[in-house]
């Protein structure tokens, strides 16, 4: 079985854990911790990082830290894994769907504006499949309403757009450092800002808001969202190794693009001018003339020893947000994506071999479709 992703660690994740086990720092706020969120910062190109139990666990402080509280709005991308959209439930906050763009599977910028409402508090851009999304105009349509942009870069470890990092631009922003991630600490996140008091604020939620005086007095309803020194230690080890795994990422991608690229009904993954797509999973969509469906497709490259997985379904047909009276809408691309959508085993350690077998078994999938 070709797996969709398995984590590969390469590097001092071994020393660093021994290092941790013989000081017994095995739970929060050690060294590793401090090095780490100092790392993933710099990296980032912003002052401060928040190391957190998951993704998102970040987008919650993240979205705690703005202050989104009942009977606010949040635009966010329809087309989505669900963390951004809880993320505003969780503060009693209400996520306003946007449809995506029809090439890059983000957001479609000039469908937000739309949505924006006089409860409208911020925006929450998300990065699909490690594509940057166009932060740009994001960023002035959010200056011209006053609201707040929390990047969800949890698929976009290193994506660059103009040059800048993914996870640089908004007010607060979200990683994930999930085992399938860019980088892992097998279960982690991490909010990342320039801006020292929403680091505050965010360091407060993710343990109890503690005062800072008294341990034991609470000002506000915090959480317990502290990442451990042990998943620290994995992810500084991952961290000083990042940009070969980005590279062998690209890589992966482009060598799957050499081999389907001549194959009708595939749609491939869209890389915008003037950024750098990390490719956090390959997807590629299934069109009607390809000649067989995508749920076949699926199908038969599972009998054959290849896992794959569907896109995501939009939020606007979750029955959790549905039954909470959130709005339906026309979302015809998220849609699309949703029904066509596929991606493949997307390892760094997959060899040039086991790609082209991937794409020579979906191209018999298609010639025998047609007999």
């Amino acid at each position: 079985m070709i797996p969709v992703f398995e984590p590969v660690l390469r590097g001092n994740e071994k020393k660093y854990i021994l290092d941790c086990l013989k000081s017994n720092w095995i739970s929060a706020f050690g060294k590793y911790n401090e090095r780490f969120e100092e790392g993933f910062a710099k990296y980032c190109n912003v002052k401060y990082g928040i190391g957190v139990t998951s993704g998102t666990a970040a987008l919650h402080v993240a979205v705690a830290s703005v202050g989104i509280k009942k009977g606010d709005e949040v635009i966010v991308p329809d087309f989505t894994m669900i963390a951004p959209a809880l993320a505003v439930v969780y503060q009693g906050g209400k996520p306003i769907f946007v449809d995506a763009d029809q090439k890059t599977w983000t957001i479609d910028v000039n469908k937000i504006e739309e949505k924006i409402t006089t409860r409208t508090r911020a925006i929450i851009p998300v990065h699909i499949y490690g594509h940057p999304c166009d932060m740009d105009p994001i960023m002035e349509i959010a200056e011209k309403h006053n609201l707040y942009v929390i990047e969800d870069a949890a698929e976009a470890h290193g994506a660059l757009y103009k040059g800048k990092k993914a996870g640089s631009f908004g007010h607060i922003n979200a990683f994930s450092f999930y085992t399938n991630k860019v980088i892992t600490t097998g279960e982690g996140g991490m909010a990342v800002t320039d801006d020292r008091k929403l680091a505050e604020k965010a360091q407060s939620y993710r343990n109890f808001c503690f005062d800072r005086e008294r341990r034991f007095i609470h000002d506000d309803i915090g959480f317990k969202y502290s990442l451990s020194n042990l998943l620290a230690a994995i992810g500084l080890a991952q961290l000083e190794y990042i940009e070969e795994t980005i590279k062998k990422k690209i890589w992966v991608a482009k060598t799957y693009n050499k081999h389907l690229g001549k194959i009708r009904g595939i749609t491939l993954p869209y890389e915008s001018k003037d950024v750098r797509n990390v490719y956090w999973m390959y997807g590629i969509l299934i069109e009607d003339d390809f000649g067989i469906s995508r749920d076949d497709v699926k199908k038969k490259l599972l009998e054959k020893g290849i896992d794959t997985r569907f896109f995501f379904t939009g939020m606007h047909k979750q029955p959790v947000f549905n039954q909470k009276g959130n709005q339906k809408g026309n979302f015809p691309i998220s849609e699309q994506l949703e029904k066509k959508g596929l991606y493949f085993p997307s390892s760094t350690n997959l060899t040039e071999r086991q790609i082209g077998h991937i794409c020579n078994c979906i191209a018999d999938i298609k010639n025998n479709s047609s007999k």
